[in-house]
């Protein structure tokens, strides 16, 4: 069966919805694509979204989740699965040629999250971010169908690029939760050493300041890598491309409102109105259709009509 069958069946309306539900400027981006593309990401998203839910819902006992999602991911890689979602992403993972080594990569994040991880250094938070979102940029390299292998660098610093912004922004929210993303190394510099020592109660008072300020030096770090992902754009298809810069665009006015409200975490969570985020749409079709010239040429060079051929680690994305 073909991925528009099995999404038509029952993922395609549940993907939708998934996105629609969880992501809304992920939803607004993804209408850009083309159906068949639009689909495929759809699958993907819910089952990075279905591994999610499952390891937060797994009734306190995460690592089992993991490792029955794991197992799961044999089955869909193997064409075996009977969930329709699995069966859906294991078509998409084959068709696209997804290396496996990029779900495990996201699954062992959300390990990372049931065992309560707590980040020591900047390096820990990065390879956490990597885990979580750069490989998904990564998959996405292969659903969209880049034009050139240099695009696989430039999508994990988008990916990473995105997480930062999350983590900045969902402080409050995650300490809430009894987790804390700011690495120990990052919150010492700024006066805040210690804070996890105090996860379980409320923020404390003192540490908003500090927080604040560590939160401003991590959205200073997401700019690089958003800067750094934008050399990989000229090598989407067209439409993909805009969906992209829109994405991107919108995720970076997040880290803007977090900005414009002096970075305190306790000012509520930063939402980009919609009239803002098709302003982010507009502006990626006008830099898009700018770099039409450039885009022909490398279609005339031949450089177009496969997916990536090189499997990224951690440590082939250089540091900012």
């Amino acid at each position: 069966m073909t991925t528009t069958a099995l999404v038509a069946a029952a993922p395609a309306q549940v993907a939708r919805a998934t996105i629609a539900h969880h992501s809304k400027s992920f939803a607004l981006a993804s209408r850009l694509l083309p159906a068949r593309i639009r689909d495929q990401t759809a699958v993907v998203y819910t089952w990075c979204r279905r591994a999610d839910d499952a390891v937060d819902e797994g009734g306190g006992d995460g690592a089992a989740a993991v490792a029955r999602l794991t197992a799961e991911l044999d089955d869909a890689y193997a064409g075996v699965a009977a969930d329709p979602v699995l069966a859906a992403f294991g078509e998409v993972a084959r068709a696209r040629e997804l290396p496996r080594r990029y779900p495990e990569e996201l699954l062992a994040g959300m390990a990372m999250d049931v065992a309560d991880t707590r980040y020591a250094t900047m390096e820990e938070l990065y390879r956490y971010c990597w885990r979580v979102a750069g490989v998904v940029g990564l998959m996405m390299t292969h659903v969209f169908g880049v034009t050139d292998d240099d695009a696989v660098v430039p999508a994990a610093h988008l990916g990473i690029a995105m997480q930062l912004t999350n983590i900045s922004r969902d402080v409050a929210e995650d300490w809430a939760r009894g987790r804390l993303y700011l690495p120990d190394e990052l919150l010492a510099r700024h006066g805040a050493g210690g804070l996890a020592d105090a996860l379980g109660g409320p923020l404390p008072g003192d540490a908003i300041a500090p927080v604040g300020a560590a939160v401003a030096e991590l959205l200073a770090l997401a700019d690089r890598h958003y800067r750094a992902s934008d050399a990989g754009v000229i090598a989407l298809p067209w439409r993909a491309a805009i969906a992209v810069r829109a994405a991107h665009g919108v995720y970076r006015a997040i880290g803007g409102r977090v900005a414009r409200a002096g970075h305190d975490v306790t000012a509520g969570r930063a939402v980009v109105p919609t009239g803002a985020k098709l302003m982010r749409v507009a502006g990626a079709v006008a830099r898009v259709t700018a770099s039409s010239p450039r885009r022909f040429l490398r279609l005339v060079a031949g450089r177009a009509g496969h997916v990536p051929r090189r499997t990224l680690e951690v440590a082939d994305v250089p540091r900012l």
